[in-house]
Order: C-alpha cells, then structure tokens, then sequence
C-alpha cells in the first residue's frame, strides 16, 4: 500500500522578492509540515510550479495543469502535480512608484501599465506514484470548492487526500472520496513491473513518425542526450514517459526532467547523457548545444547534430520493425493499391494502439536479448545471488560482434541494470520473461510474416491492456469544474484562503494512527524459477554460416590432427596449408578445440619436437582470427590445451606450448580473463551443489522444469532452486553454504593468477617480445574502463627502460604482470565477495608464482635455444660470379610476395612466393635463394638477385607469416633493377645479425669512393681497402695525371676559380693530392696562354706521350674521322679547306673539367677565343660539334645552357652605345663569331648567300604523294610548335598531343614570341588549288643553326632579324622530375604489396608517374632536331648543364639519323662518345657512393636506354642488337660490375688510371672483364643471345618514330622476373647454373617411362631458354650435330652469315624475286616506313606484321609470332620461284572507302599464299594473302562501288584472321571455280 499524496502546497507569487523585474515564487503553506520519513519533501517545487518564471499578467489567463517530474538523492521519482490559476491583486508597481522613479523602472512596466494585474497561484499534490487524471481531479476539487465556495471545508478535503492509502499494484479497484459529495475510481495495475503508458506512446508517434521515434529511442538506448521541445508542458511530460515506456525491459537510469524550469537552463550543458524536456519559449537557447539530440514535439521533427552518430538497431530488425510499425499506425498504406479496398481499415482506438506499439517494442527486445540468460554467470549463491553477463559469448553466438548498435546498448547502464534486475534465477516473472523463455521460437519462424508478427503483437498488446485496464471501466468521476460566471467573479473578490494548519495535521495524525494499529498489508510476491528459453547455439546465425557449414573443411582438420598424432608427419605437412586455410572458420575452430581436448583427455598431451610444431603452428592460426574479446569462446576453450600440450627438453625441462602463442591480443585483454574466471567459478559452484544434492531434489527439480529427459541441470537453475531453499535452512547451513562457495571462488583466483603469469610472462624475460607485439599498450581502448592506463604504461616503460641493462628489464616485465594479474584479482574477488584475510594472502602470493614461474622460464628458454631447429629445408648456396664473395653468410629468411600477382598464384600457376630461404649479401649482389612454403612446389628453387649498387631504398617492415610462427622483423629492399625483396628474417636469425646485415649492405652501397665498388675490388680477396700502391704500376699515368692537376691550375685564371660552380670529386682531398696543391699555389694568371697553341708534342713531356697517343686512339677520333670531321694532323698543320679541326685546347682538361680532351671546333676558330667563349656557359661547356650529316652536311652541336649574365648579352644587338666595352659584350661578340663560324661552315650557307628558297628542301620524303597521312612525317613546324609546347596555342591548328601532321586548320597562327621560332611556325597564304601547302616557313628562309634552349633560361632575349640563327625554347624536364617519375614508375612495376583499390591499379601509377610522358618529350625534341637535319638547318642542343636531357637528346638524333649507329659497333661509340666522354655525371645520378648518397637515384640513362627500346619496338629491322641488349646494358650501368660506367668524365677516369688499361698492362685475371663491351663482344661470339636476326639495314635511312604515348610501350624489362634463376643478365651465373645440373646425375628413375613434357610458367622460367626461338634452335641443333660428328663446330655469326650470303646469291638469280628473300636480306622494296613489320605499297594490302609484341623475355631474340611460310620455304626453293597454281583477273576491293579494282592474283600451293599484282606482266608483288591465316571462303555480296552488270554469285569473300577480303570474278562459274581452288589449297595443308 501507499498513500496518494506526499504533500500538498499552496505557491504564491511572492510580492517582497522581485529580483531584476523577475518574480520569485514562494511556498505560502504546505502540508504536512513534518517530512514523512519515508519520502522526504522534495526541493525546488516553487521553480517547477511556473517552469517559464513568475510573472504578472494584465489579464486573467484560463487555469491550467500538468505533472512535473522530481528525482531525489535515491533516485526516486516524485511526480509534482501543477494546477494553476490566477488572482487579481492591485499593481504593486503602481503603487510604490513615485513620478521621479518612474524613469528608472524596468521594460516590464509598459506591459503592466494596468492598474490591476493578475498572479499566479499554484496547488501542488506530491506523489510518488503517478496518476495524472486522479490529480488532475483533486486539485479541480479543491479549486472548485472554493471558486463555488461549496459548503465541505477545504481542510476536510486536503486531510482526506493526504490520508487516502492505495495498493501499488495488482490489478485491484478503489474508490475514493474527499468528502465533497465526489466520487473517483482509482485502477492499479496488475503488474507494476510493467510501464503504464495511458496513450502517450500512441501520441508520441503521432507527434514524431516512426522514423524519428526509432532514431530518439536507439540513442537513448546508446547514452546520447535528448531534448524534447513544445509549447505544452503536458505534451513535454506525456513524451518523456512514452519514450521511456517503449524502453521497456530496460530502465532509463541518466537525468531524468520531462519539464525544466527555464531558470536551470544551463543543466542542458552537462556532460552525462539525459532526456529533458524545455518550452520551445527558450528555444533559442538550445541552438548552440553541440551535441544534443532535439525533438520538436510541435513541429514534428528530430534534430540531430552533425558530430554525433547513432548507431541504428541491427538489419533486418531495424526493416521488420518499421514494416510492423507502419502496419499499426497506418493500416492504409499496405491495401491503398488494391483494386478492391477493404470497406474499413481504421487504426484501433488510442489507447489500444498505444499498447500494440509497445507490444512491437516488447517483441523487438524479445529478439535483441534472446538467449540472453544462457551468457549469465553465476558466481555466488549466497548469501545472495551474484551474476555477471558474458557480453563476448553473446554477440560471438549471435554473430553480432560488428554491431554497433548492440555493443553500445551491452556496455550501457541500462543494460547493466537489466542484468542487475533481471539476473537473478529466483524472483517474480513477468511479460518479458515469458517471451524470451517461451516465444522465441514463434518469434523466429514467423519474422519473415509481417501478418503473423503482427498476430503476435496483438496479443502481446492484449495483455499490456489488461494489464492496465482488468475492468471494464466504470465512470464514476464525479467532480464538476466551477461553472463559468463564477470563476471570474469570485476570484475577483477573495483570494484562496489560508488554510488551518492544526485542522489539517489532526487530520493526518489521525489517520496515521489508525494505519499503526492494522496489520501491516505484505505484497504478495510470487517468486518463482525465472526459465532460460532455448540455449542460444540452436540459434542459426545469418551471416556466420557461410565458412562455417564445410563438412570437407572439418575432416580435413581432423585427419591432419589425426596424422600429427599418430606421427604420420609427411601427411600432416600436406594438409597442413588446407588446415591453416580451413581455420579461418569459425566452426573448423571450435572443432580444432574439440578434437585436441579428446586427445588430452587420452593422456597423449607430450609431443615430440615436430608434433609439438604442428599444434603450435595450428594453435597460432586459431587464436591468430580471434579478435580480441574471444567472442566464440575459443581461446577460452584453447586455454586448457596450451597449459596441456608439451615437449620435453631435457632432464627434468618441459616446455608447454603457451610458451608458443603468446603473440595474440586475447591475452592481454582484462575482459577475456574475467569472463574466463566467471565461467570456471560458475561451473565449479554449480558442481559443489550438485554433489551435495541428493538425487530426490534433483528429481524434483527436473518435473519443476517439465524437461524430464535429464537435460543437464544449469547453473541458474540450482541456484534458483538454492534460493527457494535458502530460508528453510538453519543458521549453521546458511554459514557453511556462504563459506564454501568463498573458498571456491578462491581456489579458483589462485589457479587464474598462474595461469596468467603461463601466458603474460614471455618465454625470454630479457627481452619483452609479447608486448612489444601485442599492442599491449592498447588495452584501454579494449577494455571498458577497468584498465587504467598502468598496464599500458609500465609495460611500455619496461620495454624502453633507459638503463639499457637487461637485467633491469627483466624485473620490469616480472613487475608489470604481477600488476596486471593484482588489478584483475582485485576486481573479481571484490565482485564475489572474497573475504579481506583471503585477498591479502593473494597479494602476497602473486609476486611469489610470477617469480617462480621466471625461474622454470629460464631453463626452458636456455634450453630451447638448444634445440636442434626444426627441419627447415637446407639452406641452397647461391652461384658465384667469378671475382664475387659472400660478405655474410646465408640468413634464413622468408622472402613474402611484393605486389605482383603472378609469382602468388593469383593468376593461376602454383604458389611461388612466399618462400623460405636465404639471404646472401656478396660483395656484388644480394641474393635470396630457396623453395616455396607451399609444399606442392616445393621442389622449384626460388632465386631473386640484384647487384647491391642497384639497391634504391631500404626499409624496415614488420611480417606475419599466415604459415609460420609470427616472424617479427623484416625488411623491404628495393633495387632500381625492378626487383624488390621483402624478406621476413626467421626467429633463428638473431634481431642483432639483422643490423650487422644491413649494416654491411649500406656499406656496400655506398662505398666511400668509386674505388671501393665491386667493379674496383672484383678479385681482391680480404678487406675492402683502397690501396694507393697499386697505381704504381702504370708510372706514365701517375705522372699524367699530376701534370694534368698542375696545368690545370696553369691555365685556370684565378677569377675563373673561384667563380667555378663545380665541386671537386671528394676523393681530391686525399693527402697524395693535397701535398701538391699545397706547394703549388695557384698564381698564374693569363700571361701563359699563347702557349696553349704550340703543337701537341711539343707542350707533352715525353714520358705523357705514349698517354697522349691513347687519348687520340681514343674511339670518338674514329668516329670523328668517319664522319670527315677533321683528322689530328689537320689540327696541326691547319689545312684551310676543312671546316672543322680538333682542337688538342682541353687537352689537360683545364678549359672544361667535363669534356673530352680532344674536340671538334670550327676551323677558323683559336684556341684563345675558345677559352674566353666557354666561361659564357654553365660548367664551361661550351658548343662542339658531335656530328655532321653525311648528305646535307648540317652538323650537331651540344653545348650547356646559357649563363645567366651570357644570355643577355649573347642577345643585345652588337652595336649598343656603353661607356666602356665591357667584358661580357665582348665575349658576347665572340660568342656570336663562333656561332657564325659554324654556320659558314655549312656548304649550303657558302653555296647560296643568296638563294634562300626553300625548293632545295622540300626533300624527298616529302613529297611521295602517299595516300595514307599516318605514314606522312610530321611538318616541321607543327613538331616545333609541339616541341616548344606553346600555350596560346590558336585552336584547330595544333593542340598537344594530337596527331602529328601539317597545320592546316585557321590562316591565324599563335605567336610565341615575335621572332623566336616564327620562321618555323609557318604561316600559309590562303591556296588557288586548295590542296594542303607544302610551304613550310613564314619566310622563304631558314635559320642556318637552330638552338634548342631551355624555355625558362631564354626569358628577355631579343632576336635580330638578319641574324642567321634562332633560338628554339622547348620545357625540358627536370632531373628531379625524372626521379621522382622513376619512384612512381618502379611503386607501380613492383608494388610492395597488392592493393585492392581501383586508383592503385597498374595502369593507374603508371599514368601517374608520369614516365611515358618524360619518354615523349625527349622523343619528341630528338625527332624535330631529326627533321631540322635532313633539311639542312644545323642544330645546338644547349640544355641544363649539357649532360643530362642534352646527352639523350643529342644521341638519339644520331642514332635516328645514323644507320651505324644502330650496329653493335656503332651503339657502343655513340654511348662511350656521347654519355662517357662527354661526362654525364654516371657516379652522382646514380648515386654510386657515399658523397653522392643524399642526391638520390636519377636514372637519365636508363631513360635513354627506353628512348632506344621504343625506336627498336617501331623499326625491328634497323637495329644489329636485339631488345636483350638494351636490357643487359640497362642492368649492368646500375649494377658496378663493370668499370664502364663509372664515374663522372673522362678527366675523373684518367684521374683513377682505368680510362686506358685495357689497352696496356697485364690483366689481373682473364676471366674478370673491366669493360661492359668487352664483355658483351666476347659473349656475342659465343652465343647469338644480342643479336637481332631481323637485321637488314636500309642505306641511309632517317628513323622517325611516333612519339604519341598511345605508341609508347612499357618496357618488359620494367616487369618481368625469372625465379628460377634470377636475372639473366649475369650470364656466368647461368652457365655455371646449367654445369652444376649436368654434374649430378640423376638417380635411376624406376617409376616408369618419364614425360618429355616441361611445364612453362611465365615468371619462373627464362622463356628463350626453355623455349628458344626458330632459328636459335636450329644454330643450338647444329652446334650439336656437329660436335656428335666430332667436327669443330664454327661460331655461329659464321654460320649465320654463310646462309645469308647464300641466299642472297640465290635472290639474285632469280629473274622475278620474291618476297620471301627479301624478308632476310635488305629488301628492295622503297619503304615508306618500316615499322612493326613491312608496309606494303598497295594500301589494301594486309601487311605482314612480323610481330615483335610476342618477345617475351629477357633473352628471346626477335623473331616473327608465327614464321611465315615464305621464310621457310625459301631454303630450298627451286630456281623459277613462282610456283602458279591457278591464275587470273580479280575485282578486289580497297580497304575503307577505297574503290574497287581489277588486279591479277595468283594462287601459289607451295608457298601456301594468294599472292597480287598490278598486271600479269608485273614483276612486283604488290601483297598477299597467307592461306595459313585463312579461316573461310564464303559467297560474298555485291557492296558499294561493285563493278556494274555483273552476275550477284560472282562475288566472294575470304576471311582471314585479321580481315575480310571482297573479291568478284568475272561471272559465276569463274567465281566457283575460285573459291574451290583456294578451298583445296586449304584442305590440303
């Protein structure tokens, strides 16, 4: 029973307080005075009475009501009911103000001007149970009674009220009355467990909509703050405790105000989660609340902030709940698209959709927390019951731990409450119960029924209703209002009275002491067993059962178990791979466990070395996809097996297998233990009762339960059974019950606390590996707040201890965990009541178990390292070059795949990589050898290699083997040779070796000088030590290079040395060199200059001259004497006919450091002039000439850019008034005479002074008239307008990019700049004929010389027009951009690791990059100093510092211009002349040493190299080297092999002694080559490896690539890998790789008749090894044919020429030559552009694409996809070559848009080829049709432009596999008689 009221009071506006023009009000009398001692009287009411303050009104307002809400200390609620109504009274301001004090009054006055006012008055009813309506009618008694001045006396009523007492609950009626002749019913509720909502859930969806109701109850359920906003106070208090009541099982447990007085306002700031209610009055207030959730009651909507997120309810319950909703509140939706509505579908009345609504709620929960009992843990009975909830075994059973939503509601306080409340197995049911223990199966079944959810859902609403109304209600509320008239007219007169305290107190005591003497009324509580409901394993996971159903998947696990047990090891290893795949399901985990558990249960837990591996392995697979809340229970299950499972070590040692898997999170997590503990507790409880239990009370309990089929008993169930017992027992059994459950949960902590130091403690306490790994500084963020941040921290500190001293650390690890293990015992013995005396004895026990368990650590550890390890597969020595050594020998690591999919066996093929081996560091490579982990392949040996120099970027990288035991450390290395190596060292490779690794690999890499690279040291066993004895030997070369460092400071003046920019190479400073400079002062200035231009002999002392004549035998003096450009005597005796000499002027290097010492100059110019001249150019390079063009005699210059302070001068018109000359003007004049000199030089120039038109050159080429454009080459002012990359660019002329062709398009052209460049761009007068112009210059002149300049250097220059040079500004890229292209271009070549992400693709970095782009600006620029040449202008290629993009640049252009450079020869001259003579700085872009380390790797030459690789891929038949070639080079000028390509210029080399030793001097050892062309000559005889077989060179042919990047391709060498052997280009490591096979015979094969099958895989095989191409075969076959006859066998380029030159003999005889010849001979077809094959004349003919896309591997020689026939048969052809089967006149049509036209075929049987010509007496074939290619022959249609009148069946087509051809004979017959001809050609081959 309870009382109805609490209090009652009288508020008034309280007249002496009015602070700031705000009124207060006040508590003018209360009831009783004296507190009740059971509900003390709440304060503040005087606030809540008038929630939007207290104020005068100058009219009277209606009287009104509503419940307000107080929370006490305790967490009561005390509902406050409000009725208020108003009072007249005289206006007191009026009063008490004066006319002076008027001024100062507040703004309120205006309003109250009146001089009667109104104020509020309120009663108040307190109460703490809540109903609203009965309230609502005592306090309109009370009202009335005085309004109407009825005759009960007030004190009457209010004493009644106060005294009136009610049940609380059981559905009983009361009637009441306050003795004024009224009469209530009050209904109580049947279940008080149950919310009471009336209809104000109904209303609040109404209000809101489902959408916005759902979202306010999920984030009230995950702790967000809710603020509900109206204008009605009721409305605000009916939202509130609908919100609350669809909470239901659980309890809202935060701030709790439905109305909040606008005075505490700022409660809406806190910081805890609540629901409150405002006035939209103050709405303005809460717009700047942050994280405050607003719904506006009023408007209809949910206002949610953007920083907070709020987790939904999981789908499909959020669908399903949405759909049931809607179908109760708006039953129209679902049949508002019938054809035949239903006559009525109406909503049920309020009240009773009210309760179907909450019924939904009630079955959502129901689902939510299903099964929720199953996950409780009991952990004591008595004295009274504690439980705690399994939150991980929850949502892992319902597959929900992703599940945002549910984790929150799991971890809030409501739930906890729940849990609280709900937990305890013996107590009073209810509706919620009942459904969860019973319903749940409906529930399942019938989810996906909306109609039959809803059938639920009514019923359920049915009992919520009952529940509420038992009755049927009856009205007998008998309470009037006052009537109108008199409400206003009383109160005017008198204001509600005073009451009469003392009446009214008689009144209570009274009644109290009535209530003292009647028995005290006992709730009657049934309290009965709560039931669990079905177990949740029944309950099928949606989303878990894809992995888990297998059956495979869970017998593979078995049978490997199996095998590992019964030592069938080979088996085990098999399988094992599936077992690791298969464990990454849940269920072949749980079934892992159980089948490991049986064979502990067996006694076979001791294992020997192997077994033991294998569980380990298979232990660490499972726990490795366990997170870290163990949500399926496995390590949990996993934990009594790793304390189990053991090997022995030796006497008396035994290692357990924890000491294995102590890398995973789940250990360190405080929640995994607890739940551990609880569960352990749990079954050790229930087991302590069972056995006391007799086996009556069992029986008994079973028909309690109605399960009689002895299902086992849970340990709920006990404990409920205990605690209905509990009250019958005596004192003493109560006693004893209590103290053995204690002791249990104390054994139970003692046995935890070692469990846990097994699996915290690592196997080494030196060094703390487990939490260096396991993240244990994470483990707040794991667990909710119980783990502060001491485990992390400690744990952290111990690792990084400043002390350094193991010792020290050891200690810290021991202390750390003994911290850890402390907190968790005191929070479970705290929870389950363990007594203090036993809490103690932990403490001091703990430190005692870690210690010891330190000890027996200790000598496991000891001796596990003693261990023989376990059969890894015997590391395999790598082949050495001759001259490498091992630095360090083999590391075991694991190499793991590095981005690239085909080697993992994604793309098919088996798996290669990962792969376990080892690592070896030589003093040239660094080498991984060894097998894949993957046991199918295990037999292929794994080899990646570079050379250490290539090595670009070097980082650490933490690994996790899937197969393995967690590799910890590994490094990711990166070679500039495309290949990466992630390697994972192996636990064996001690973390100390791993730095000695790298640290020697740095060492190696970046050598302190050029000398110490492998080039240098190759051969010298012992110490890296650049000895300076050995220079000794070539005395004439020391003294040389001494002379040479004299003279230099001879000749330099001494302003010229200091203003030098270029840094001398580091190894100047060496003590030899300094001595000298020391004693040798520079102080010559200019006074011994004429003396430079004395002969050679005379300036060399003898002893230098033999050195001298090396620099004239030098290569580039061939080449200069081929190209006619002046031979050394011509420099000596100055023969005036020659316009160029070789000028011996930097002969000491002292002009510029960076050029050869021999240079090609215009005869008329000194040597003097020379010197000044070069001082206007950066590094003082400045113009030569590198080549002439044989025809045109145009030559090439290069030279670096301007100086800053030069290029404006070289610019200024000559003849500018200035004071003085100064000295730049006058080496600007000489600048110019130079350039002058050069272009006088030309014999055009000196020809025509004249005669500038341009019919001289509109060349050959030009006009062919071709009717195809896309063979037409570029016009040149098109390329310039490219090159130079204009950006006002007029549209329709040209935009960058697109096709290369004439500017056509618009008579308008840009101008760049007004005379830069204009000559080029030519501008085109309108045309008479309207065909395309062939003018291809503004003027009807062109410059002589063209220089090709930086854009940015040429700013501000000026041009004169009569000048006979112009300057051509091209962007040219960067170096840095070229590195960090190169960086994107190898991340996209070889990622580290594969990506998933559609920007990371392939082709995607490649564009990003950027290379393609660098390869077409340098292609682009090299073809239009192409064009410029062959039209007789000469070019000066000045860039940068003119040894970076001007080398490339200037050698392609030879090289696209000179056939010879395109040989063996040739290729070699141009990169010694132009990249090693004229210094490209190989050291410093390479990055070859120390000094050069910081400026990173730029590969220019590489990017040559690409140049030169894209060319080949266009013109196959021009180059003698084959694409291997290009590739060999592209590896060894990184790789430090060879001495080639080391160091920056001539000068640096001399400096060293190795630019002539090969000439002279005894070689060390013949088997070690210094030059990479020596290398490459001596293998090119052996083996046709670099020759291209497609070679027949045109005379004079000038290569004009396609530059556009849609031609480019990328280079294979970027992307391809032999694992078999590594890269192919070490070519003694392949050799000696085959020899070393050959010696080990194999072993007599007994098992049958062997395959001659090999299987090819694409990334471990070399293909042109394994599958040579035709014509190696055939050299390769009689090369063994020969040595079977025991002939000497001839080298094969003799071979191969005797059958060229044969057949060439053979071509000559025959009167109509085939083409077949001229496949392999020069071919005399005029080609118009010989690229991916031949281009025939006829444009319809289909060309024969001998197609070089089907190279396919490093070594593979070009050769055509399929050869054609032709080739093949043309060995042994009979002299009369055309073999014509069938002949005769066919219509062919053209290809697109191309007319008909008769021609004559011929159908060729030998040849297999349809072959035509022009007419039968045509020698020339003009194109074929190979019938090998041929698919069908079929009855064609007459298509557009047919010849006229001729029969339709004339017509036929064949189809080949590249195109269809359309031919018509002359009538039908004719026709027939073809297609059958060319038919049996068909069927015969």
């Amino acid at each position: 029973m309870a009382r109805l009221a609490d209090y009652f009071l009288v508020v008034g506006y309280d007249l002496d307080k009015r602070v700031e023009g705000e009124g207060q009000g006040r508590i003018l009398q209360r009831f009783p005075e004296k507190d009740w001692e059971d509900s003390p009287f709440p304060q503040g009411i005087e606030l809540f009475c008038q929630p939007s303050g207290w104020q005068l009104v100058p009219e009277r307002q209606p009287a009104s009501f509503f419940v307000a809400v107080l929370t006490d200390i305790n967490s009561e609620r005390h509902y406050c009911a409000c009725f208020t109504f108003w009072e007249g009274l005289d206006n007191p301001q009026l009063q008490k103000a004066d006319a002076s004090e008027l001024d100062e009054v507040d703004e309120d006055l205006a309003v109250v001007q009146a001089a009667k006012v109104f104020a509020p008055k309120s009663l108040v009813l307190v109460s703490r149970l809540d109903y609203t309506e009965v309230f609502r009618n005592c306090l309109g008694l009370v009202y009335t009674i005085h309004v109407d001045g009825l005759s009960a006396p007030l004190e009457t009523v209010i004493g009644n009220l106060l005294t009136c007492v009610i049940p609380i609950a059981g559905g009983s009626q009361r009637t009441i009355t306050l003795g004024a002749g009224d009469r209530q019913v009050i209904q109580t509720p049947i279940n008080d467990a149950l919310p009471v909502s009336g209809s104000t859930v109904a209303q609040l969806f109404r209000q809101l909509g489902i959408v916005n109701v759902l979202y306010l109850l999920c984030a009230a359920l995950t702790e967000h703050k809710i603020l509900f906003l109206s204008n009605s106070y009721q409305r605000l208090t009916d939202a509130c405790r609908g919100l609350l009541a669809i909470m239901f099982p659980l309890k809202y447990s935060f701030t709790y105000v439905p109305i909040l007085p606008g005075k505490l306002i700022e409660v809406l700031s806190t910081p805890t989660p609540f629901i409150i209610g405002v006035n939209s009055f103050f709405r303005s207030e809460t717009q700047e609340l942050l994280d405050v959730i607003v719904a506006d009651l009023d408007g209809g909507t949910v206002t949610i902030p953007e920083c907070v997120h709020i987790s939904l309810l999981p789908e499909p319950l959020l669908q399903q709940t949405q759909t049931v909703l809607a179908m109760i509140l708006d039953p129209e939706l679902e049949i508002a698209d019938r054809a035949f509505p239903p006559l009525s579908s109406q909503p049920s009345a309020l009240k009773i959709q009210d309760k179907e609504i909450r019924a939904v709620f009630l079955w959502l929960f129901a689902r939510l927390f299903q099964g929720y009992r199953w996950c409780l843990h009991i952990i004591r009975i008595h004295p009274e019951p504690v439980i705690r909830f399994h939150k991980a075994a929850f949502l892992g059973q319902r597959s929900l731990t992703e599940d945002d939503f549910l984790m929150k509601v799991l971890d809030g306080m409501a739930f906890a409450g729940f849990v609280s409340e709900r937990g305890p197995p013996y107590r009073a049911t209810d509706l919620f119960d009942e459904l969860v223990a019973n319903e749940v199966e409906r529930i399942r079944q019938e989810e996906t029924c909306p109609h039959k959810v809803m059938n639920h859902v009514k019923e359920l609403a049915e009992q919520l209703f009952k529940n509420e109304n038992p009755y049927p209600a009856v009205a007998m509320h008998k309470v009037q209002p006052p009537t109108e008239n008199r409400q206003n007219a009383a109160t005017d007169k008198t204001p509600f009275p005073g009451l009469d305290d003392v009446a009214v107190q008689l009144f209570i005591d009274h009644a109290t002491a009535k209530l003292k003497n009647v028995p005290p009324v006992v709730k009657v509580e049934v309290k009965a067993m709560v039931p669990s409901g079905p177990p949740l394993g029944d309950i099928v996971d949606r989303n878990g059962n894809v992995m888990a159903n297998s059956a495979r998947r869970l017998e593979v696990v078995r049978n490997c178990i199996t095998y590992i047990f019964e030592n069938k090891m080979l088996e085990a290893k098999k399988l094992m791979p599936a077992v690791l795949r298969a464990l990454k399901g849940r269920a072949a985990r749980v079934c892992l466990t159980q089948e490991l558990n049986q064979h502990v249960l067996q006694n076979r837990a001791v294992l020997d070395d192997q077994q033991f591996d294998y569980i380990v392995r298979m232990l660490n697979c499972t726990l490795q996809d366990c997170s870290h809340m163990d949500e399926h229970g496995i390590a949990a299950a996993l934990l009594p097996l790793v304390t189990a499972f053991c090997r022995k070590l030796g006497a008396g040692i035994t290692q357990f297998a924890y000491s294995c898997v102590q890398e995973h999170m789940v250990w360190a997590t405080m929640q995994f233990w607890e739940a551990m503990f609880y569960s352990d507790v749990q079954s050790h409880i229930r087991a302590l009762y069972l056995e006391s239990e007799d086996g009556e009370q069992q029986k008994n309990l079973e028909q309690q339960d109605g399960s009689g089929d002895g299902r086992e008993i849970s340990a709920l169930d006990l404990a409920s059974e205990q605690n209905r017992l509990w009250p019958t027992l005596s004192k003493e059994m109560q006693m004893e019950r209590v103290q053995k459950e204690e002791s249990t949960v104390f054994s139970q902590a003692i046995h935890y606390a070692n469990r846990m130091s097994y699996l915290l403690l690592p196997l080494d306490t030196s060094k703390n590996r487990l939490l260096r790994n396991t993240g244990f500084g994470d483990v707040e963020s794991v667990s909710n707040s119980y783990v502060t941040n001491s485990i992390a921290g400690s744990m952290a500190e111990s690792y990084d201890t400043e002390s350094g001293f193991e010792d020290a650390e050891s200690s810290d690890v021991a202390n750390s965990v003994v911290r850890f293990i402390n907190r968790f015992v005191d929070k479970v013995c705290n929870e389950s009541g363990v007594t203090n005396e036993h809490l103690k004895a932990l403490h001091t026990m703990i430190p005692d178990i870690v210690q010891m368990h330190i000890e027996t650590l200790d000598a496991v550890h000891r001796e596990s390292k003693r261990l023989p390890p376990i059969q890894k597969p015997k590391l395999l020595r790598p082949i050495l070059l001759p001259g490498e050594e091992l630095v360090m020998e083999g590391m075991r690591v694991h190499l793991i795949p590095d981005g690239r999919e085909e080697a993992t066996g994604m793309m098919g093929g088996p798996p290669l990589l990962p792969a376990e081996g080892a690592i070896f560091l030589t003093t040239y490579r660094l080498i991984f050898k060894g097998t894949p982990t993957d046991p199918l392949v295990g037999e292929q040996v794994i080899t990646r290699s570079f050379p250490i120099a290539s090595l670009t970027k070097e980082k650490r990288i933490s690994v996790t083997i899937p197969m393995d035991q967690f590799v910890q450390e590994g490094l990711q290395l990166r070679s500039c040779t495309f290949q990466l190596m992630k390697i994972a060292f192996d636990e064996e490779v001690a973390s100390d070796l791993a730095e000695v690794f790298r640290k020697h690999m740095h060492k190696l890499r970046y050598p302190q000088h050029v000398q110490g690279t492998f080039a240098f040291t190759v051969g010298q066993s012992g110490k890296m030590v650049v000895e300076h004895k050995t220079k000794d030997k070539n005395q004439s070369l020391k003294t040389l290079s001494k002379n040479l460092v004299k003279s230099a400071k001879r000749t330099i003046g001494r302003q010229y040395v200091t203003r030098k920019k270029y840094s001398p190479p580091t190894w100047e400073n060496r003590s030899s060199f300094q001595s000298e400079l020391d004693e040798d002062e520079i102080s010559v200035s200019e006074e011994l200059e004429p003396q430079s231009s004395l002969t050679l002999s005379s300036t060399i002392r003898s002893s230098d001259r033999q050195t001298m004549s090396n620099v004239v035998e030098r290569a580039c003096c061939r080449d200069y004497q081929r190209l006619g450009l002046g031979t050394l005597s011509n420099s000596l005796t100055r023969s005036k006919n020659e316009p160029f000499r070789i000028s011996t002027v930097n002969r000491m290097y002292t002009v510029c450091r960076s050029y050869p010492g021999l240079l090609i100059v215009p005869q008329s110019i000194p040597d003097t002039t020379i010197q000044r001249i070069c001082r206007c150019y950066r590094q003082n390079r400045f113009p030569v000439v590198c080549w002439r063009n044989s025809r045109t005699k145009a030559v090439l210059l290069r030279s670096a850019g301007f100086h800053a302070k030069g290029v404006v001068g070289f610019f200024k018109s000559p003849n500018t008034p200035s004071a003085a000359p100064s000295q730049a003007e006058s080496t600007s004049l000489e600048q110019e005479k130079y350039l002058q000199a050069i272009i006088s030089s030309m014999p055009s120039y000196s020809e025509n002074s004249g005669r500038n038109t341009l019919s001289g050159f509109t060349s050959t080429h030009m006009s062919t008239s071709d009717s195809s454009d896309k063979l037409r080459p570029p016009k040149i002012g098109a390329l310039m307008k490219q090159v130079m990359g204009t950006k006002e660019d007029v549209p329709g002329t040209f935009s960058r990019g697109g096709k290369w062709g004439s500017i056509r398009g618009s008579g308008r052209l840009s101008t760049y700049n007004p005379d830069v460049g204009t000559r080029l761009a030519g501008k085109e007068g309108p045309q008479s004929n309207g065909g395309p112009s062939e003018a291809l210059f503004l003027r009807q002149q062109k410059a002589y010389l063209y220089i090709i300049g930086d854009k940015a250097q040429l700013k501000g220059g000026k041009q004169d027009s009569f000048q006979q040079w112009e300057v051509v500004p091209i962007e040219v890229c960067d170096v840095r951009q070229v590195k960090n292209s190169f960086k994107k271009l190898m991340k996209a070549c070889v990622p580290s690791s594969q990506t998933s992400d559609p920007n990371m693709s392939f082709l995607r970095c490649l564009e990003d990059s950027e290379w393609m782009t660098l390869l077409h600006r340098v292609l682009q620029v090299s073809v239009l100093v192409v064009e410029l040449l062959d039209t007789g202008s000469s070019v000066m290629v000045s860039l940068e510092d003119g040894w970076d993009v001007t080398t490339q640049v200037v050698s392609l252009v030879q090289l696209l211009s000179d056939p010879y450079y395109r040989t063996f020869d040739g290729f070699r001259l141009l990169v010694e002349k132009e990249w090693l003579s004229f210094g490209h700085k190989f050291s410093q872009r390479g990055a070859q040493t120390l000094g050069s380390q910081s400026s990173g790797f730029t590969p220019v030459f590489l990017q040559f190299l690409d140049c030169v690789h894209q060319i080949h891929l266009q013109f196959p038949m021009e180059f003698e080297f084959s694409q291997y070639y290009l590739k060999f080079l592209a590896y060894h000028y990184v790789s430090n092999r060879f001495r080639t390509f080391l160091l920056d210029s001539d000068y640096e080399r001399i400096e060293l002694g190795v630019l002539y030793e090969e000439k002279g001097g005894e070689r060390r050892s013949p088997q070690v080559c210094k030059s990479v062309w020596d290398y490459i000559d001596r293998l090119n005889k052996k083996t046709p490896v670099f020759f291209n077989y497609m070679f027949c060179p045109e005379d004079d042919e000038v290569l004009r690539p396609y530059t556009f990047i849609s031609n480019l391709k990328v280079w294979d060498f970027y992307m391809e890998e032999t694992l078999s052997e590594g890269p192919s280009y070490d070519w003694e490591a392949r050799v000696r790789q085959e020899r070393v096979a050959e010696e080990t015979p194999e072993k007599p094969d007994t098992s049958g008749p062997k395959s001659q099958r090999h299987i090819v895989w694409p990334c471990y095989d070399g293909l042109s090894k394994v599958v040579p191409d035709a014509i190696t075969k055939l050299l390769q076959d009689l090369q063994s044919l020969e040595a079977e006859l025991g002939q000497t066998s001839e080298k094969w380029k003799d071979t191969w020429d005797k059958i060229k030159t044969t057949q060439r003999a053979e071509s000559k005889l025959e009167s109509k030559p085939s083409f077949s010849s001229s496949l392999l001979m020069s071919s005399n077809l005029s080609h118009q552009r010989r690229s991916q094959g031949v281009y025939l004349q006829e444009s319809a003919g289909s060309s024969i694409n001998l197609a070089m896309d089907c190279e396919a591997s490093a070594t593979s020689t070009p050769v055509a996809g399929r050869p054609s026939t032709s080739t093949l048969y043309s060995q042994f052809q009979s002299t009369e070559s055309e073999n014509r089967s069938f002949e005769g006149i066919l219509f062919k049509k053209g290809a697109l848009l191309k007319p008909w036209k008769p021609r004559w075929f011929v159908l060729d049987k030998t040849k297999h080829q349809l072959r035509y010509y022009e007419s039968r007496q045509d020698k020339e074939c003009k194109g074929m049709i190979e019938l090998a290619e041929v698919e069908s022959v079929i009855p064609g249609t007459p298509t557009m432009g047919a010849p006229k009148n001729i029969d339709e069946k004339a017509f036929f087509d064949i189809k080949t596999t590249k195109r269809v051809y359309n031919f018509c004979a002359q009538d039908s017959p004719n026709a027939q008689l073809w297609m059958d001809s060319v038919q049996s050609c068909l069927s015969d081959a």
